[in-house]
């Protein structure tokens, strides 16, 4: 288990991570969001004693990274894929980790088998693409058996195959009872992936729920309709107490407050033929914008959206800057 306890961090003036308490647990998948700035990244660096709190705690199995004394047998970690040296093989590289903290030598070529790279084993990382990379940090995390494993944006540069095996790879590591921590931006990822999901903001908790709650909680479903009797339904309806809302540019009526199988039977009851009986329910990604929303630290405006200024002319750019694309215009929440 890794347990964060009223854990702060600023730098200077800024604070990153403002009092975060909150338990990443055995057995299911822990997703980790937040917008860019949140503060995720300075978590999991101080999660690792990369970066020492300004003030607070994190416990790796009830002890701090720094007094394990073999922690990769404890926890893996993939926070930089980019983090190797180069001019070793890499086979060469896990081998020194694992020299490091006492693993046997043959489990070298047991994780390189497991994540694809057996045929580039010998070959310097430094000619690897991305995608080979993040294999390579994947096969390190996993390098001492550990019971924790934690993952930031590890998809990033994997082709669609990979992104599948990396995505069973967490599940499965899950289901034998590890403690599997994942950051990423990538929603309609993590909703294949999590069960389980921790969001900050600005560095402060906004949620610690499951998946299933926290689309509940933050969004809104409803159920759709589209019948060619569609006022007669409307009647029917508002006689029952359930209140419909048309939309003219579908054709249809939208429902809160009442199930598909309740609007089903009550339009069979009165013989309304429908061509559509849906429950609409909203992605990850629409609960975790609604969620956030108020978090954002960078807002991008769209080509001649106010504050971006047709044709670059924005006041608020100084006159030796570039525009770098048509419309571009990333502001800094609070008008910097």
């Amino acid at each position: 288990m890794i347990e964060l306890e009223g854990l702060t961090k600023r730098f200077g003036a800024k604070t990153a991570v403002d009092n975060l308490s909150f338990q990443v647990r055995p057995g299911v998948v822990t997703g980790f969001l937040g917008p860019n700035g949140a503060g995720k990244s300075t978590t999991m660096r101080m999660m690792l004693d990369l970066d020492n709190p300004t003030s607070g705690t994190v416990r790796i199995d009830g002890k701090h990274y720094r007094d394990l004394p073999e922690p990769l047998k404890y926890i893996g970690a993939l926070l930089d894929a980019k983090a190797m040296h180069g001019g070793r093989s890499a086979y060469n590289n896990l081998l020194c980790l694992a020299q490091s903290n006492r693993i046997p030598q043959q489990r070298v070529a047991e994780v390189l088998d497991l994540v694809g790279l057996t045929a580039v084993a010998k070959k310097k990382s430094k000619g690897f693409s991305l995608g080979m990379g993040q294999r390579l940090g994947i096969a390190a995390a996993l390098l001492g058996d550990p019971e924790i494993l934690m993952f930031d944006e590890p998809v990033n540069g994997l082709d669609p195959e990979g992104i599948l095996w990396i995505r069973n790879l967490m599940k499965g590591l899950a289901s034998e009872g590890r403690t599997i921590f994942v950051s990423s931006h990538l929603m309609s990822e993590m909703a294949l992936t999590a069960d389980h999901l921790v969001v900050i903001g600005q560095g402060k908790l906004l949620a610690d729920m499951s998946m299933s709650d926290f689309i509940q909680q933050n969004s809104r479903s409803y159920v759709r309709l589209r019948s060619p009797q569609q006022e007669r339904l409307k009647d029917v309806l508002h006689e029952a107490g359930i209140n419909a809302i048309s939309v003219p540019a579908t054709g249809t009526l939208e429902i809160d407050g009442a199930s598909s199988e309740q609007l089903g039977e009550l339009a069979a009851q009165h013989q309304i033929v429908l061509h559509e009986l849906s429950p609409q329910r909203a992605s990850l990604e629409e609960a975790f914008m609604r969620m956030t929303a108020d978090s954002v630290e960078y807002h991008a405006h769209a080509p001649g959206a106010p504050g971006t200024g047709a044709g670059f002319d924005n006041p608020a750019r100084p006159a030796d800057v570039p525009a770098w694309g048509a419309g571009f215009d990333a502001t800094r929440k609070g008008g910097e």
